[in-house]
């Protein structure tokens, strides 16, 4: 069995921030898997709003813009 791989704080903050995000865009009218789909196809983008210190909901209101 595979040793499981634990990922540091800053991760785990980027990861719970786009579980974050994926509520908003659904809010905005995607589908959960558009939502998924959208941020795993964009995820350098989201990086960088993450950085940039914006809320889940100011990257889904960009995103959706």
């Amino acid at each position: 069995m595979a040793k499981k791989e634990e990922l540091d704080e800053e991760t785990l903050a980027f990861i719970h921030w786009c579980i974050e995000v994926e509520k908003f865009l659904v809010a905005g009218g995607a589908t959960l898997e558009q939502a998924q789909e959208h941020i795993e196809e964009q995820v350098e983008w989201f990086t960088d709003q993450f950085y940039d210190g914006l809320s889940p909901e100011e990257a889904a209101k960009e995103a959706l813009a």
